[in-house]
């Protein structure tokens, strides 16, 4: 199969600019507001506007790029998330840059599926894939972590607006180079059709999903703030599963679940990053309140991470044809569990960086590390060519739905435990909320451990022939895919 030496690079800056903007005006935050006259109780949005478009239209990006084409969506992704970026950095208003963040996530849910089906359909299963994969996870370990350090060290040397106008010459690289790099979309067969209906639901149950859960960390989960929208967000997404079981072309064809790889793969997504952005959010919070450094001295801090994710998707790229994906995940999330419950044994008011943050920092990123190579490979195993979008857009769903979650439930964890006070309580509640963020990783590791490799040749022969219905049909002949999907050998669970 033969592919662009710049395809890789442009989806790995996918990955990095998408994780990149979740974290990076954290730090800048106290600048932007005094710059622009934010409210205090209104800055927040800066960061949940992103968050809320984002995490609402992954089901929708991924789709859109089975229906209409994966570089057409690709292209377009990038053009919306650089004129956002633009916006943003020269917004005068706070109203004017919460509208460019929410549109900034718009692009983001285009790129982020596009962005693993590409890796998955223009990479050869076996070694090629699992390097690719690698790359993949490690570019978005390291755009998290990255973001961190940058928006600390930008806002110090150049300005808030600094920390979105930087993304705009990345973009319009990746803009450049993406049109030869990325393979045309080719015809063939009747033009699939979008579930309008199931696009709405979910993207309206999700958005308000995750909005509840942002509400949560202001009024708890009891007020009508965040517990109305997460009761309105249950009954939209109930909605969702209800329709898509009735519709030709279904937006989520539900028995994509019944694909042990693919359901293995979102659970473990689901509660990885549960604990996982918790955890990040936990030890930022530790650095600065309670062993006092500074923002740009706390991001480097996230730095040894990266590193650590590195040497997990080595170890993963080299292991997975022997081990196969489900044991990785299962191993890998493990260590990761291990490692965010040495932070939880560690952290005190008097911990030092080596014991309280670089040990378990380094446990925990090798076993992190070790999953994003199967957990790519599994969500789109066993699923037919034209369905490997909604996969995609499945999988990054449950990344972003799961984010949210865990930080939601982990800050009441972690507030419910700050009986003592000052800096001790503090202490006392992060400790707690990195142990349940270690249960809810080692959970996922198991779950993922058990359910992998269950009739994934059974659901990938569902999926072709709903992909060939009379409404959307796309016949094996046309696009060159044979009867019987074939299921990758080199990744048995």
């Amino acid at each position: 199969m033969h592919t662009s030496r710049w395809l890789l690079p442009v989806l790995l800056t996918v990955q990095f600019l998408v994780s990149l903007d979740v974290s990076v005006v954290n730090v800048a935050l106290p600048d932007i507001g005094r710059g622009l006259g934010f409210r205090a109780e209104s800055l927040a949005w800066v960061v949940n506007a992103y968050a809320l478009t984002f995490g609402g239209l992954l089901m929708l990006g991924g789709r859109l790029a089975d229906v209409v084409g994966r570089r057409r969506i690709l292209m377009a992704g990038f053009a919306v998330f650089g004129v956002a970026s633009l916006a943003g950095g020269l917004a005068q208003t706070p109203g004017q840059l919460i509208a460019a963040r929410a549109v900034q996530g718009v692009g983001a849910a285009a790129l982020a599926p596009v962005a693993l089906v590409l890796i998955t359909v223009n990479h050869p299963a076996g070694a090629a894939r699992a390097r690719a994969l690698g790359l993949w996870g490690a570019a978005g370990a390291a755009g998290g972590a990255v973001g961190v350090l940058a928006g600390g060290l930008l806002t110090d040397w150049a300005g808030w607006r600094s920390v979105m106008l930087v993304n705009v010459p990345v973009v319009a690289a990746a803009l450049l180079l993406a049109r030869p790099a990325v393979p045309a979309d080719t015809g063939g067969g009747s033009r699939a059709r979008l579930d309008v209906v199931g696009a709405f639901l979910v993207t309206a149950g999700t958005a308000l999903l995750v909005l509840g859960l942002v509400r949560t960390q202001t009024y708890g989960w009891t007020a009508w703030q965040s517990a109305g929208l997460l009761a309105a967000a249950v009954v939209l997404l109930a909605a969702f599963a209800v329709t898509e079981t009735r519709v030709r072309q279904p937006l989520l064809r539900l028995g994509l679940l019944g694909n042990g790889p693919v359901l293995a793969a979102n659970v473990f997504a689901l509660l990885m990053s549960a604990g996982q952005f918790a955890a990040f959010y936990f030890t930022s919070l530790y650095l600065q309140q309670v062993l006092g450094y500074g923002p740009t001295a706390a991001g480097s801090a996230f730095l040894p991470f990266c590193a650590g994710v590195v040497v997990g998707t080595v170890i993963a790229t080299r292991t997975i044809a022997r081990l196969g994906s489900g044991r990785l995940l299962l191993v890998g999330g493990l260590i990761g569990a291990a490692g965010i419950a040495l932070f939880a044994a560690t952290v005190a008011v008097d911990g030092g960086f080596l014991l309280s943050v670089l040990l378990p920092q380094a446990v925990a990123s090798v076993g992190i590390g070790m999953c994003f190579v199967p957990l790519g490979t599994a969500a789109t195993e066993g699923v037919v060519p034209e369905e490997t979008g909604m996969a995609s857009g499945l999988l990054n769903s449950s990344r972003q739905v799961g984010g949210a979650v865990g930080l939601g439930v982990l800050t009441t964890v972690a507030a419910g435990q700050d009986g003592a006070g000052g800096r001790q309580g503090l202490v006392d509640g992060y400790s707690a909320a990195f142990w349940v963020a270690a249960a809810l990783l080692a959970v996922g590791a198991m779950t993922a451990g058990l359910t992998y490799g269950k009739g994934a040749r059974k659901e990938a022969r569902k999926g072709l022939r709903a992909a060939e219905t009379p409404a959307g049909k796309v016949s094996a002949k046309k696009s060159g895919e044979g009867v019987d999907p074939v299921v990758p050998r080199s990744t048995k669970g």
